[in-house]
């Protein structure tokens, strides 16, 4: 077993460190869960979301907490403000679409018979969750599962370790039977063997895709149900007919919020041509406007990738589309605090790009953004198909006929249409291709959470 420990990503020193639990305490937690599972599915459904409001409130209440915690684990800059707005909306909804989405489902009358669908709670969910936003990905599953009548396991991501605590902060201020939720420190090899085990009923994993292979391979074999939300590559596609300004501002915050670290991130563009040199032009004076450093600071707007590794993964694309023809625009020694052998790392736009290069075919999930220019229609939809993921995908555009129907045949879980890095919570939120499987939010994330269960009853003759 090896402890759980945040770097930080701000001077790369040890910001928090937590003993993985022991064999004996995970038996302990996998125990309690169960029994508290069977005493929780018999608590109406509206009870279990007031006391979700509850679990809301104290959350809401740490967040001066959180916010400065965010930063030192993952590098989101303090002015941001944290994650509470996106998780209040998001728990608000579930709560309120609880009944109607785990109402029973109760077909044409039929003299004699009483006749139903009941939504049944899987049982105990076990929720790995990641370090780019904690709370929100998170809150996702946790929610709606309780909800629905689960018992959830949460394993954090060593990164944010410190998230997973304030789950359990403030779920402790809600009266829930004992252990129907628990924060626990897993490395991955004790994830592996609870899984293969079948210990639990529902996995959800949000990471890489290697990741969520490990996730299913472990799962193989158990009939336990798995949610995967994996990589992106999400792209942008710019129409003749677009707001040009209100897509450079929309596009340039989609791919450089939290230093480009966001699931459903822009990551590359497609501009018509009668648009293409104001859109570069307009898209690296946004960049440029960016001022990168210590997150604690409230003047920075871009803080450093949550981990050297991460920033030299991105540096190591973009140098090799340079090699290949790329140019950037943007230079690095205009951001001080762009430093080698940092986490730290400029925002950086590149032109003469194309999908030989690995920056617009493999995730970068850095401030980098790549932009090609397209005849059209039919060119721009070849060229966000090509690729092996599919999250999302947003169209600038003033024709919502031609979004949608551009939309029925892109690639992904998600269209947008003028907008693009947002969770609809009365939308399911999933993923095609290596992006993963399954659905969380709207009435289909509830749906995901529980299984049919049919009641066939003859009356007596």
């Amino acid at each position: 077993m090896t402890d759980q420990v945040c770097i930080s990503p701000i001077d790369g020193r040890e910001f928090a460190r937590r003993a993985t639990a022991s064999d004996a305490e995970i038996a302990s937690a996998l125990a309690d869960a169960r029994r508290a599972q069977k005493e929780w599915a018999a608590v109406p459904i509206a009870e279990r979301g007031e006391k979700m409001l509850v679990f809301l409130d104290a959350l809401l209440g740490l967040n001066q907490q959180i916010v400065p915690e965010l930063a030192q684990q993952m590098g989101r800059p303090v002015r941001s403000g944290g994650e509470m707005r996106g998780v209040e909306e998001r728990v608000k909804h579930c709560v309120t679409t609880a009944e109607a989405s785990l109402a029973d489902v109760v077909p044409a009358p039929r003299p004699g018979f009483k006749r139903m669908i009941k939504r049944t709670p899987l049982g105990l969910v076990f929720v790995i969750a990641p370090w780019n936003y904690p709370y929100l990905t998170a809150v996702n599953t946790i929610v709606p599962a309780l909800i629905a009548g689960n018992a959830v396991l949460l394993k954090h991501a060593a990164q944010t370790i410190l998230a997973g605590e304030r789950f359990q902060e403030a779920m402790d201020k809600v009266d829930l039977p004992k252990g129907l939720f628990r924060n626990i420190a897993l490395d991955h090899d004790q994830s592996g063997t609870l899984i293969r085990s079948g210990a639990f009923d529902h996995i959800n994993f949000t990471g890489s895709v290697a990741g969520g292979r490990a996730v299913e391979t472990a799962a193989g074999g158990t009939f336990t149900s798995v949610g995967l939300e994996l990589g992106g590559k999400d792209p942008a596609y710019v129409r003749e007919d677009a707001d040009l300004d209100f897509a450079i501002e929309n596009i340039a915050d989609g791919a450089f919020y939290n230093s480009g670290q966001c699931c459903c991130g822009i990551e590359r563009v497609y501009v018509h041509e009668s648009l293409y040199d104001r859109f570069v032009e307009g898209a690296v004076e946004a960049a440029s406007k960016y001022v990168l450093g210590n997150p604690l600071d409230d003047a920075t707007t871009l803080g450093p990738m949550a981990a050297t590794r991460f920033a030299d993964t991105v540096r190591a694309q973009t140098r090799e589309a340079l090699a290949q023809g790329a140019k950037a625009h943007l230079d690095p020694a205009a951001f001080p605090a762009d430093r080698e052998g940092t986490a730290y790392l400029a925002p950086q736009v590149l032109t003469n790009v194309d999908h030989s290069m690995r920056v617009m075919v493999e995730e970068s999930f850095g401030p980098v953004v790549g932009i090609m220019k397209v005849g059209g229609d039919e060119e721009a939809l070849k060229l966000m198909n090509d690729s092996p993921y599919g999250l999302t995908a947003s169209i600038w555009t003033r024709d919502l006929a031609k979004a949608e129907a551009l939309g029925d045949r892109i690639e992904t879980g998600t269209v947008f249409m003028n907008r693009c890095d947002y969770l609809d919570p009365a939308l399911a939120w999933t993923g095609v291709k290596d992006t993963g499987r399954g659905a969380s939010l709207s009435e289909i994330g509830f749906h995901q959470l529980t299984r049919p269960k049919s009641y066939h009853l003859r009356e007596a003759v």
